[in-house]
This record gives structure tokens, C-alpha cells and sequence, in this order.
């Protein structure tokens, strides 16, 4: 699969439950080495099957794009102006140009805006991959889950190239 076999286009509120079992099956994937079994079942929010009620509402304050490759979706990201608040991709489609893909559209959709910096906080697995994007490490920080659980995630950034006028 090459990024030209890759379309982007604004999620629909019948993405919701096809997001949901991305998310899930992406979390499911990780190893617990970096966060524990407990802290991945949280991070799934308790979810086996998917469910897309509770993404459904993040869908109204957000932009949510999903990635999709022959008529299937493979990923979606969620960003506020310039935060990428959420970037997951199906397991059987990582390494694919996807993920770059998504985050690509983010960075360039906030140069338009005028943004000059972006912000993303990764966990730990995702670090390595956003610093091949150009992000750089800023601080870890908390991120706080369902039940009272606390992961370390690592807050990053990115300046943008403005493109000439």
C-alpha cells in the first residue's frame, strides 16, 4: 500500500463504531511492557467489542478524519486547532504510510490556520514514531484514564514550515 492508495476524509457519525474497533484492536496489539495490563484494559476503556456512543460525542468538539484504503477504514485521528488529541491505526495496517498520512493532514491543516507550532501527547509506544515525524520531546506528563488509573505519556511538539507565498 502506497500514501497514494490512502484517502482521507472527514469521519461521519456511522464511523463511530468502526473507529471504536480500530482503537480497541490498536490497543489490543501493544505488548505490556510499557504499561501494564491493567492500564491497556483501562486505555480501551474496559471495551472488548466496539462501541461508538462514547466517540460519537467526542466527534461533535473535535475534527475526526478517518483513513481509508479500498473502501475499508484503517485509522482515524481527532485534533482541536493544534492539538492531535488522538491517532490509531488498525494493526493490520501499521507501517503503511497510514499514520503519516493523518498526522500529514493535521500539521497541514493547522499551517492554514496560521498555527506555527503543534502539540501531541503520545504514549510511550507512539514516541519513536513521532519523532520520525519531527515532533520533539517536551516533558512526560499524567494522563489520567478510567477508574483512577495514571499513565506517563510524553508531551511533544512540532514547528510547521510555512509554506512560501
Amino acid at each position: 500500500m502506497s500514501a497514494n492508495e490512502i484517502f482521507l476524509r472527514p469521519a461521519v457519525k456511522t464511523d463511530a463504531c468502526c473507529m471504536s474497533a480500530i482503537h480497541i484492536a490498536a490497543i489490543k496489539a501493544l505488548p505490556a511492557t510499557l504499561y501494564s495490563e491493567e492500564e491497556l484494559l483501562a486505555w480501551r476503556n474496559y471495551l472488548d467489542k466496539p462501541d461508538g456512543s462514547n466517540l460519537l460525542r467526542s466527534m461533535k468538539v473535535k475534527n475526526c478524519w478517518v483513513a481509508v484504503h479500498k473502501n475499508v477504514t484503517v485509522g482515524f485521528t481527532s485534533y482541536i486547532f493544534d492539538e492531535l488529541i488522538a491517532l490509531y491505526v488498525h494493526p493490520k495496517y501499521q507501517g503503511k504510510g497510514v499514520g503519516r498520512a493523518l498526522v500529514t493532514h493535521f500539521c497541514e491543516q493547522a499551517n492554514k490556520q496560521g498555527i506555527d507550532q503543534v502539540i501531541t501527547t503520545a504514549s510511550l509506544y507512539a514516541e519513536g514514531f513521532y519523532t520520525r515525524l519531527g515532533f520533539t520531546f517536551i516533558q512526560r506528563a499524567p494522563h489520567y484514564l478510567r477508574r483512577g488509573i495514571i499513565v506517563p505519556v510524553s508531551k511533544m511538539s512540532k514547528t510547521l514550515v510555512s509554506a512560501p507565498k
